[in-house]
């Protein structure tokens, strides 16, 4: 009688567990619906919006079938969604009707992954809908206004030979800047009462140039070193004169970079340089700059991505660049289209810089991960 009662109670304990577990188990029944609505609701709204979009491009002379191409995507697309929001009701739908306990979580796992993923794309598809209707809206006057493709075919060639001008300024002062703000942050880090006054100085310069605007440093020296008469200085280009204000400008912060570069170097190395013998300024050439350069590469490459954008501020001062050139161009026409181009040269240039940032930042992750 004692066994039975025991096992009656064992019996009774499991299924008490078992009504746990399933109540505990999640099937992500209510988010699987929601997405397949939505995602559904998407695919009207996909394809009603490529329907309006391509019977506008037709009605621009755009050919049918380049027309209909981009709708045709985002549909497939917006189906291939549809699919994954299906697919992760159905699993949600089967956790709920698993006996087992392990199965149904492993199945509501399933189900509440494929709906995240279902929710990303919907949410993706809609802004870029989104994009296409404000392009389109008010008679297509955005595109017309922007993106005017005859006048960016026939602008193209003066602002291409113009943003030559950005490249020139840029590769100059990339250059200088750099061997500048060395220059700099071995100032700052002059050692003792003796390299008190150059360090003060140099000091005096980061405060002085990372706290004015880079477009007034440019207006100052671009119209300010002409008004002086000084011999050689007043008598340049409006090139050299961005060159001299990006560098002033763009020195101080990189002297930063630099410094904090070589602060990071341990003590030890410097300690082992100079009980071998060498001088301070031996043991900055030879041990402490190397191993500074090679922690701070990337932030330099940001540097750099700074530096290009802000070639652009040179038509301030009159310099006839890329965004000068596509300035007149648009005064003379009513139309931005050509500034369209030299923001589409800018990210031209700019984006495989940023991959390059971000391969070297992950390169100094994987270093550090493995100890190196």
């Amino acid at each position: 009688m004692t066994d039975h009662i025991i096992l009656v109670s064992q019996d009774e304990a499991g299924r008490a567990a078992e009504w746990r577990a399933r109540r505990s188990t999640k099937t992500y029944r209510g988010r699987a619906s929601f997405t397949l609505m939505l995602s559904a609701l998407t695919c009207l709204v996909v394809a009603a919006s490529a329907q309006h979009i391509g019977s506008y491009a037709v009605s621009q002379g755009v050919s049918p079938v380049a027309a209909s191409l981009p709708g045709m995507i985002a549909a497939l697309v917006a189906a291939l969604v549809l699919v994954m929001a299906a697919s992760a009701f159905l699993k949600s739908l089967a956790a709920g009707r698993q006996e087992d306990v392990h199965t149904a979580r492993l199945l509501g796992d399933e189900a509440s992954t494929r709906s995240w993923k279902a929710l990303a794309w919907t949410g993706a598809l809609l802004i870029v809908t989104a994009g296409a209707w404000f392009m389109v809206v008010n008679d297509a006057a955005v595109s017309r206004t922007f993106f005017d493709l005859v006048l960016i075919r026939d602008s193209a060639g003066k602002v291409l030979r113009a943003f030559g001008t950005n490249i020139l300024i840029f590769s100059v002062s990339a250059v200088l800047i750099l061997v500048w703000a060395l220059v700099i942050a071995l100032a700052r880090t002059l050692p003792g009462a003796a390299g008190r006054p150059l360090r003060v100085l140099a000091i005096a310069y980061g405060d002085l140039f990372r706290g004015l605007p880079a477009i007034i440093t440019i207006y100052l020296i671009g119209f300010g070193l002409p008004l002086t008469n000084l011999p050689f200085l007043s008598d340049l280009s409006s090139t050299s004169y961005a060159i001299i204000a990006l560098t002033l400008t763009y020195g101080a912060y990189t002297s930063e970079i630099y410094r904090a570069g070589i602060e990071g170097v341990h003590h030890s190395q410097v300690a082992a340089a100079r009980s071998l013998g060498l001088s301070h300024v031996k043991t900055m050439r030879y041990v402490v700059v190397p191993l500074a350069v090679r922690n701070i590469i990337p932030p330099l490459m940001n540097n750099c991505i700074s530096l290009q954008k802000d070639t652009a501020l040179v038509a301030i001062i009159g310099a006839i660049d890329a965004f000068n050139q596509a300035k007149i161009i648009a005064a003379n026409n009513f139309n931005l289209s050509a500034v369209t181009t030299v923001a589409i040269l800018f990210i031209a240039v700019t984006i495989p810089q940023a991959r390059i940032v971000d391969k070297l930042s992950e390169r100094d992750r994987r270093r550090m991960r493995a100890g190196g």
